[in-house]
């Protein structure tokens, strides 16, 4: 009797097997997505463009896929547009006139927007060290810190485009006070935009909840905005020491956001673009996805999140950006273009693409790939 039940549930442990099998990816698949993707995007558009947040984005993006790779065509297409801005962001030299307000002159050296450039730059530099790709970086983030302001990171997104910075520069530099400062300016932002109760991030002051509400009266939690913050704590976490004393801190934000975003995923797989609030914009959204799939992704390759919890909704994530996102001629859409928050009525569709989302993209994929290889 025992013999005959164990036989009868062979197919079904076949079964299993099999769609096991079919629901993940190869790891030549994923490497076909990335590059597809990539290339689409850097035959498409030249490398001589400003260094503005945007463009900077696409950029960590494709360093990952680099430092995946090797691929010497991705690297030499950052590596061109680094020398196009001469290795800086804002280009102002007076620093009586450094401002960190929202900017985008030459004078707003100090505004997070001019400083994710810094990212790409380190990785250049760690490629093939030369001083002058990292001289500016380090003139800037050293003259920043020695002001007494730490009010610095007053929007979600500049948790993604400087915290990383920071710690790029602590592993190159061995300077501690990037470290001190990280800390301080990181306690700002949650001062005026952590909602302790959803574990999740305002875009901003101005859309802490109950003065801002969504259509339907609930927290409005931006996604992309969220996935600049996820997405950076995981970069953070990666380069901060093992021993740093508020190495908790950075970790208990970030479980925090993990748990939350995987009770908002939809069941298509994507996050809408107000989390908490699916009717208020919805549709699939592809910049807030792909970032959050990164960030899951990248804490279960780690160790950070339990694997059994947190991978399948990583896989529905994967799937999403690969087959509904990304387009057959390699364009990645769904992308909501730049703006600060969840619009009603707002286009996004198969279309809608930008570079950060590409970015974003890539460093979804660079993890699922890693995912696979361990």
């Amino acid at each position: 009797m025992i013999n005959k039940i164990s036989i009868s549930f062979l197919p079904l442990f076949f079964a299993a097997i099999s769609l096991k099998a079919q629901s993940l990816p190869s790891k030549k698949e994923v490497l076909s997505i990335i590059d597809k993707a990539n290339t689409y995007w850097q035959t498409n558009n030249k490398p001589e463009v400003r260094s503005f947040w945007d463009h900077a984005a696409y950029h960590t993006g494709n360093m990952e896929v680099v430092a995946l790779t090797k691929n010497e065509t991705y690297r030499k297409y950052s590596e061109d547009w680094a020398n196009y801005n001469k290795w800086m962001g804002a280009k102002s030299t007076d620093k009586s006139q450094w401002k960190y307000k929202y900017g985008e002159t030459d004078d707003h050296v100090l505004f997070g927007d001019w400083q994710i450039c810094f990212q790409t730059y380190i990785d250049l530099y760690h490629l093939n060290p030369e001083d002058y790709k990292i001289a500016r970086a380090k003139e800037v983030m050293e003259y920043e810190m020695s002001t007494t302001q730490n009010d610095y990171w007053w929007w979600a997104d500049g948790l993604y485009m400087v915290m990383p910075v920071m710690t790029k520069l602590y592993k190159t530099t061995g300077n501690k006070q990037y470290l001190n400062k990280l800390y301080d300016y990181f306690m700002y932002a949650n001062s005026i935009m952590y909602d302790k109760e959803a574990k999740l991030y305002y875009r901003d002051a101005k859309y802490v909840y109950p003065q801002h509400k969504s259509v339907n009266g609930k927290k409005d939690f931006w996604a992309r905005g969220d996935g600049w913050v996820f997405a950076g704590l995981a970069k953070v976490l990666k380069d901060l020491p093992k021993n740093d004393k508020h190495r908790a801190e950075y970790l208990t934000k970030y479980k925090g956001m993990a748990e939350a975003i995987l009770k908002s995923q939809q069941a298509e797989g994507y996050w809408t673009r107000s989390i908490l609030d699916a009717e208020h914009a919805p549709g699939p959204e592809t910049s807030g996805t792909a970032f959050f799939t990164y960030g899951l992704l990248w804490g279960i390759n780690n160790g950070y999140l339990n694997k059994k919890t947190y991978f399948p909704a990583a896989l529905k994530g994967w799937n999403y950006l690969t087959k509904t996102a990304l387009q057959e001629n390699g364009k990645v859409g769904y992308v909501q273009p730049i703006g600060e928050k969840a619009i009603p009525g707002q286009i996004v569709d198969a279309n809608s693409t930008s570079n950060f989302g590409v970015g974003a993209f890539l460093l979804a994929n660079c993890e699922m790939y890693r995912y696979l290889k361990n």
